[in-house]
């Protein structure tokens, strides 16, 4: 190998070694109910939402940098700094509305794993493959050390690659999608506002702002003891956060691409399910776009279960002082575990007490889009704060794009309980 060849290679596995809480959290945003979402986008509107991944990558870069900061400066999760510096209602309203929602997104996800999973193996009934899942996910949560959930989630990012993959299966209009891309379409229907919401919600969730500070706390903790927060590790936070965020987007993108090009034009408008959107792709776009498709589901759902369990578990944990951490071994942080456990059980057993992925989904969206705002005001207001930040406030421009997301997140939770207690 040449010298130049081999400091670049060097480069490279450096810049690997610094993502980790910003990409994973990103990777994570592309769950199989985020997948579902944009394939809903494409089909029903084609290419006429691509627009949207310019407006939310910066808006979520700036609310997860926020987070990030707020892990790196106090070395506690968003729970434990808004429980030293709030009233004791907020995070008890928090976590009432946290929990329903991330248990039902778990189920949801599960849901379409197995279902995914039969796709592939149509001998092999989906409860069976939804089982099996949370086994895994169960097991490898619990007995694997941080380091290695760590490692194992960051590669798993790679799973999401498919995506961007799939759309060149397909003969494409580039001048189309490049247009669609740079200049917003907007339809006044009540059906494309709700897309729009739903694509806001689900990249501007909840969850990810507890995972991504929770994170770097612990990345904190990992590090010798003492350490004080510098320019040097606030910019490469910053490089992980927007690395991340831009995957996020990008696997957004191309899925509602592959979506918007090969079942809108195909005819079909109506997808439900990420299974739905599979199985539609396979006469349209032949066996390697459906197969890639259906394997991204399941890497995505091992990806953003554990980050959504743990979320969960964060939130109840700092909430009432339990040890916590997935660098503790189950014997030292058992309430830990446990509710990450009781987490899956519930959200796979919600398929058999009639609640289906599509209402689960609904449900959850109702329940992040009325928390959503309330948290990126707190977000902005303790990130702002000297006395918790000192020196690391926030700058004019993230305040600017902090804001931004505010105003968005807040009309959408309006939009999105107008929109589904009125009929058509």
């Amino acid at each position: 190998m040449s010298e130049s060849k081999k400091r670049s290679s060097n480069r490279l596995t450096r810049f690997w070694k610094k993502l980790g809480p910003g990409l994973i959290t990103g990777a994570s945003d592309d769950d199989p109910s985020g997948i579902a979402t944009y394939s809903q986008a494409g089909a029903a509107y084609g290419l006429t939402t691509l627009w949207m991944s310019l407006v939310t990558f910066p808006l979520m870069a700036a609310i997860q940098e926020m987070c990030a900061r707020i892990g790196l400066v106090t070395s506690q999760g968003l729970t434990g700094t808004i429980k030293k510096n709030y009233p004791p209602v907020v995070l008890y309203l928090m976590l009432l509305f946290s929990f329903p929602a991330i248990v039902m997104n778990i189920g949801a996800d599960i849901a379409a794993m197995g279902a995914v999973g039969n796709l592939l193996f149509p001998s092999i009934h989906a409860s069976y493959f939804s089982v099996v899942f949370t086994i895994i996910l169960l097991i490898s949560i619990i007995y694997l050390p941080y380091k290695k959930i760590t490692a194992v989630l960051k590669y798993l990012c790679a799973v999401l690659l498919v995506y961007l993959i799939v759309p060149f299966l397909y003969k494409q209009d580039w001048l189309a999608i490049i247009k669609a891309t740079f200049i917003p379409t907007l339809h006044f229907d009540k059906n494309f506002i709700s897309i729009l919401v739903a694509i806001l919600g689900t990249t501007i969730s909840p969850y990810l702002f507890f995972w991504q500070t929770s994170m770097e706390a612990e990345e904190m903790m990992h590090r010798k003891k003492h350490i004080v927060v510098d320019k040097v590790m606030l910019l490469d936070m910053k490089k992980d956060v927007n690395v991340g965020m831009l995957f996020s987007i990008l696997v957004m993108y191309f899925i509602v691409l592959t979506a918007g090009t090969v079942l809108f034009k195909g005819g079909i408008h109506q997808i439900d399910t990420v299974e739905q959107a599979a199985q539609a792709l396979k006469p349209l776009a032949g066996d390697s776009a459906y197969f890639l498709f259906a394997l991204g589901v399941i890497g995505t759902g091992l990806l953003a279960i554990p980050v959504l369990s743990g979320s969960l578990s964060y939130i109840f944990c700092e909430t009432f002082g339990w040890k916590e951490g997935l660098d503790n071994k189950f014997h030292e942080a058992r309430p830990f575990y446990i509710i990450i456990a009781i987490s899956l059980i519930i959200g796979l057993s919600l398929n058999y007490i009639g609640i289906s992925p599509v209402k689960a989904l609904i449900y959850s969206a109702i329940l992040y889009g009325m928390t959503a705002p309330v948290l990126i005001a707190i977000i902005l207001h303790i990130s702002n704060n000297k006395k918790i930040m000192g020196k690391h406030v926030n700058g004019t421009r993230t305040n600017i794009l902090g804001f931004i997301a505010l105003i968005l997140m807040t009309v959408s939770a309006f939009a999105l309980i107008y929109l589904q207690f009125t009929s058509d």
